[in-house]
């Protein structure tokens, strides 16, 4: 019984899924409804835009002429506060609830127009609305209750009492079936967002040290040598030293180990926002974001030749690793990846060259 209503509570908090997996991928959430709920009120923005004009042409429908210019009124406020927004923070969620609560009142304002028929439109958006949204199902069954109650509550002084009871029962079980429908559309547009998550995980992590690879380094500094906020930074190209000697020697398993070491050792080193991968082969890239203080550069590089000394082994020996790092300072002047590998590359290259000192900043 306990694990029955832990399965509800996973379905209605988290569609289905562990905390951890949901969070994991709300903002992707985020963005999904962004996109969608913008295109929704674009959409909402022609339609009620054209029956705005057509009720100025149109007699029969022209008691709801109010009606189609608020909405279209709306669509357009709404759409230029998106452009406001990130995608992926919480104002366009707040947003969209407002929009859907609005379009609930919209359809209690057609009936109201229309006592004698059943609220066609507001059982059509108990079952749709829920399909555009995704979030956790707890938050869109408030919605819809609290949506459902207002217009059985309002709807009682004004509709005759045989009409109003039916919409009792019919709002009261497309209540609950949007409910579902809403669970339902969220956990299976959650499970893509977790596959979409994981393939991409795979297909940026290096299969030996858990770190990003290549393409994943590549992508992420180009993303970040284009942000406008931040134009300063620095790159350390590492390599081990005489590490083809280390496999002839010792053999590509112990080769192997070194690099696996030296991969932990250099992400136990490395804050959250920095950039961190195998390049290929014992090549390893860390890219620091927002300094470019050439002490606090050499200061790093210092830690780390020294951190890597006393804490890779190769083999079961007490021979201990020694590295070498090219240093390149970003100050805004590189457009693109390359500009700055080649200025570590070269870095790395003179410390390599000079046995005494194993770090070198490119000038």
């Amino acid at each position: 019984m306990r694990q029955f209503f832990r399965i509800i509570h996973n379905y209605f908090f988290y569609c289905g899924i562990e905390k951890e997996e949901y969070n994991a991928v709300k903002k992707n959430v985020y963005v999904s409804n962004f996109v969608t709920w913008r295109s929704l009120h674009i959409f909402m923005a022609v339609v009620f835009g054209l029956l705005f004009f057509a009720s100025i042409l149109i007699d029969f429908i022209s008691f709801n002429r109010a009606l189609y210019f608020g909405v279209f009124f709306y669509s357009i406020l709404a759409i230029s506060f998106f452009y406001f927004f990130e995608k992926d923070s919480i104002w366009p969620q707040i947003l969209i609830y407002v929009s859907i609560s609005l379009l609930f009142i919209f359809s209690c304002l057609l009936t109201k127009n229309n006592p004698t028929a059943p609220g066609t439109t507001f059982i059509v958006l108990l079952l749709i609305t829920p399909i555009f949204m995704i979030d956790k199902p707890f938050w869109m069954t408030i919605e819809l209750v609290m949506a459902a109650l207002v217009y059985l509550t309002w709807m009682h002084g004004v509709k005759p009492h045989n009409i109003w009871a039916t919409d009792l029962v019919n709002v009261s079980i497309f209540t609950i079936v949007g409910t579902f429908l809403n669970i339902i559309a969220n956990s299976i547009r959650i499970r893509e967002f977790i596959l979409t998550r994981e393939i991409n995980i795979q297909k940026d992590t290096d299969d030996m040290t858990g770190l990003k690879n290549k393409g994943a380094i590549t992508r992420e500094i180009n993303s970040f040598l284009a942000d406008k906020t931040c134009s300063k930074g620095f790159m350390f190209m590492m390599d081990i030293d005489r590490f083809k000697a280390i496999n002839d020697t010792w053999g590509h398993d112990v080769g192997d180990c070194v690099i696996i070491q030296l991969g932990n050792y250099l992400h136990s080193k490395v804050k959250s926002d920095e950039i961190l991968g195998r390049f290929g082969g014992d090549e390893f890239i860390l890219v620091v974001k927002n300094t470019d203080d050439e002490r606090a550069a050499v200061k790093l590089a210092d830690e780390i030749v020294r951190g890597a000394s006393e804490n890779i082994n190769i083999g079961k020996t007490d021979e201990k690793v020694s590295l070498s790092i090219g240093i390149a300072i970003y100050r805004g002047e590189e457009k693109n990846y390359s500009e700055l590998f080649k200025k570590a590359d070269i870095a790395l290259y003179e410390a390599k060259a000079d046995p005494d000192n194993r770090f070198y900043i490119y000038e």
